[in-house]
């Protein structure tokens, strides 16, 4: 790998998601450095050494840096000139609570967040992933200043996995065999896209009956509440760290890549201005373009309704 590693990736916030998501950056061996944030003194310090120690035994040689920042933008510097920023900042959910109920708490962090990499670091792109997703995407582009393109979130790719295992688990099959896709909202308005869900090449609807793949498309949705009722206390970090480090990587591997992320929309679908969950490709300048495939008048009605959704409530992010 020696040649490949470039570049710095930045992850802000230690918690479970965070630290999970630094590790499997770290362990992917393409990045030059890997800087995890956070603002419990010494917690990123010492997460960091402990990841830097288990490089001989997993053969690694990328360097993770830990830095203790404060809401005032104190020890930013740390993270400055990074080619992609991932933002896990932000309170998790508990039993009961929905990803909006997070809004007014996260946006102040969001907010602050993205001002200060766009301080410390104008070219990166920026990948969000605290919720609510959708809203928080928005707000860091407006904090930030950024182009639309250089600030996307993660959506798709996490829901995607879920609905895939999901379905691989009920037919007792290889996931590798199962192909979905969702678009929409990371949430309540998530769209799933029957026409584009495949097994061992044929279609969904072909394998399972209708009301059972409504039940899978439910148990998706609910994915990460599903594993918040169970833990009791956190939320979900395994899957959300892959989905988040896979887009990550894309980036920095100028890639091309065509993943289902909450990207800005301009036109596509008919749809104009509001971050959504979409196919892009993915590249050195965040989203190179939405890639929008052929879908059915009843997914294009569905995809509508979330953009409508997700434009009412980010219209309010703009002044919290």
């Amino acid at each position: 790998m020696a040649d490949n590693r470039r570049g710095k990736v930045t992850v802000v916030g230690a918690g479970f998601y965070g630290s999970t998501t630094a590790q499997r950056l770290a362990e992917y061996d393409v990045f030059e450095t890997v800087v995890l944030t956070d603002i419990v003194e010494g917690k990123p310090e010492g997460l960091a050494l402990d990841l830097n120690q288990s490089r001989p035994i997993e053969g690694f040689e990328t360097t993770v840096v830990g830095a203790t920042t404060t809401p005032e933008g104190g020890g930013y510097e740390a993270t400055a000139g990074s080619d992609v920023v991932v933002v896990t900042a932000g309170l998790p959910r508990k039993p009961g609570m929905s990803r909006m109920d997070l809004l007014e708490v996260n946006a102040k962090i969001v907010r602050s967040v993205a001002e200060n990499v766009a301080k410390h670091s104008p070219d990166a792109v920026i990948i969000i992933v605290s919720n609510p997703l959708d809203e928080m995407t928005a707000l860091a582009q407006l904090a930030s200043q950024f182009p639309k393109n250089r600030v996307f979130g993660q959506a798709g790719v996490l829901d995607t996995a879920r609905f895939t295992n999901n379905v691989a688990t009920e037919l007792g099959v290889p996931v590798g065999s199962v192909q979905t896709l969702t678009l929409g909202s990371h949430g309540d308005t998530m769209v799933p896209v029957p026409s584009a869900c495949f097994v061992d090449g044929k279609p969904l609807a072909e394998t399972l009956p209708a009301d059972k793949i409504e039940e899978l498309v439910t148990r998706t949705r609910n994915g990460g509440a599903e594993v918040v009722a169970l833990l009791k206390t956190g939320s979900a970090y395994y899957a959300p760290s892959a989905a988040a480090a896979r887009m990550a990587r894309a980036v920095i591997e100028d890639s091309g890549e065509v993943i289902p992320v909450c990207a800005w929309v301009d036109g596509e679908y008919g749809i104009d201005g509001v971050y959504l969950g979409v196919e892009a490709e993915i590249g050195r300048q965040g989203v190179k373009k939405v890639v929008e495939r052929d879908l059915t008048d009843s997914e294009v009605a569905g995809l509508k309704e979330a953009a409508e959704a997700v434009r009412a409530k980010q219209a309010d992010v703009a002044d919290l």
